[in-house]
């Protein structure tokens, strides 16, 4: 038992006793388990990661610096580059152009085309060239809708949306992804599909789960998968690989809140949709099939804290006719294994191959933030290769 973990065990002890808190109240204001919160309290358990520790100090209404001296001192948010002209785009008033002006006749294939584009670099994590394409792209299919009731118009102005609350989550601006796919799912209900409604659902999924509303993230996964079981008892192949991508994310919500038992239960379901589809496919920007079932396996080990598992199964998987972004968040679920196990040189190594693989995904996510404050943690001399790391994700670490 480290003198570090049992120091920190006693504080979390102390400042929820001081707030009247028992460890059974305290867990779930926290999204662990009472176990998880009795293990770390008597320091037999690490509480290493910074996301969980302000989860706590908040609740406790204490300064993090309070449990975690090292931790940097919180600062304001700085909001990437690429995240500013898509909100501008979410508060411009397109539409109302359209309805009061007199929209030219949509090139169709033109809008296509982009449409089809925009979705290439969101799965390639390109959010330079994403957000360039869709301040051009977004007026001209909010004009196109204005002028007709075409549900194509509505089905690519969906996708597109779905698109931009894809990359706003990925930029950490979860109020205007919320924003971005609640319009998709309204423009989506235009158009008669009900799977690209679903398809809004999933990506409203994705976009709770990045702000930690993990209530919600299961509420609205949870909705949408009753919603399709009429469609998925028929084999429709599009429908099972958007109920398979949801219950995917259940998995993911039941590990992060410490429903192991769960958590593995909806793997086995997602596992039995695949093994139905046969194959790795990607109706609705999914990417659905039996690699991305492997794949999620990884992320749910991790986020129960299982590193061996996770390490086991990643290395069975082969990711390479997936996406950028799909093998990206594999090795970054790798590194966090790694994390766990204090290797900082093996996180590192993955974390280096996840940034060749999808730079601007790396540079933006939030578990590598993490991680890397983490790593640089366990060592009183930080090794260069991790600042230099560091310095390009642009994560300050000098001070800890």
């Amino acid at each position: 038992m480290a003198d570090a973990d049992a120091e920190l065990g006693r504080k979390i002890a102390f400042h929820r006793s001081r707030r009247g808190l028992s460890q059974r109240e305290l867990a779930p204001l926290i999204s662990r388990s009472e176990a998880w919160l009795s293990q770390v309290e008597r320091g037999v358990r690490p509480a290493k990661s910074l996301d969980v520790l302000e989860r706590i100090a908040a609740v406790l209404e204490v300064p993090l610096a309070e449990l975690a001296p090292s931790a940097p001192t919180a600062a304001a948010q700085v909001r990437p580059a690429h995240a500013t002209p898509l909100r501008l785009l979410l508060s411009a008033n397109f539409a109302l152009r359209a309805v009061l002006g007199r929209p030219p006749e949509p090139d169709l294939e033109a809008l296509r085309a982009d449409a089809d584009r925009v979705w290439d670099l969101a799965h390639e994590s390109r959010y330079e060239e994403l957000v360039e394409l869709l301040e051009t792209l977004l007026p001209r299919l909010e004009a196109a809708a204005g002028g007709n009731e075409s549900p194509e118009v509505f089905a690519l102005l969906a996708r597109s949306y779905h698109a931009c609350a894809a990359a706003l989550a990925k930029l950490q601006q979860f109020d205007a992804a919320w924003v971005a796919a609640d319009r998709a799912i309204s423009d989506a209900g235009r158009t008669g599909d009900p799977l690209l409604m679903a398809e809004g659902a999933f990506r409203l999924t994705l976009v709770f789960q990045g702000a930690q509303q993990l209530d919600q993230a299961e509420h609205t996964a949870t909705t949408a998968s009753v919603a399709l079981e009429g469609l998925v008892e028929q084999g429709l192949p599009e429908a099972l690989s958007v109920y398979g991508a949801l219950t995917l994310q259940l998995a993911v919500v039941a590990a992060r809140t410490e429903r192991a038992e769960e958590a593995w239960r909806k793997l086995d379901r997602a596992r039995e949709i695949a093994t139905q589809l046969s194959e790795d496919r990607n109706d609705y920007h999914t990417e659905f099939g039996p690699t991305n079932v492997a794949l999620h396996e990884v992320a749910v080990a991790v986020d129960l804290g299982d590193a061996g598992e996770a390490i086991r199964r990643a290395a069975t998987i082969d990711a390479s006719a997936l996406s950028a972004e799909r093998r990206g968040r594999l090795l970054i679920d790798v590194a966090r294994a790694w994390t766990q196990r204090r290797n900082v040189e093996r996180a590192l190594a993955f974390l280096e191959d996840a940034e060749m693989v999808a730079p601007e995904q790396v540079y933006n996510h939030r578990f590598v933030h993490t991680m890397v404050r983490d790593l640089a943690r366990m060592n009183r001399n930080i090794p260069p290769a991790l600042a230099e790391f560091a310095l390009r994700a642009g994560v300050a670490i000098g001070d800890e």
